[in-house]
């Protein structure tokens, strides 16, 4: 099963709550975790195909309102 860990940068002063609930509404996000440092938030995601784990990122997380930029991390199946 194929699984991404995204971090998000949110829009500054934009309270991170309102954009949790809204990640957590998707049913693709495992977990969500506030993280401190050079992003708000880490995002674990896991999709039944590499193609709905991609559509998931590009199109439902990237587009939630107050998230500034993303960096995916997919995990390599396999290793570790």
């Amino acid at each position: 099963m194929p699984v991404a860990y995204v971090l998000l940068n949110c829009d500054f002063g934009v309270d991170d709550e309102s954009i949790i609930y809204k990640l957590k509404e998707l049913p693709e996000v495992v977990e969500v975790n506030g993280v401190s440092g050079a992003y708000d938030l880490l995002v674990k995601v896991s999709a039944d195909t590499m193609e709905k784990l991609k559509e998931t990122i590009s199109l439902r997380i990237r587009t939630i309102d107050n998230i500034k930029s993303t960096l995916s991390l997919i995990v390599i199946e396999g290793q570790g």
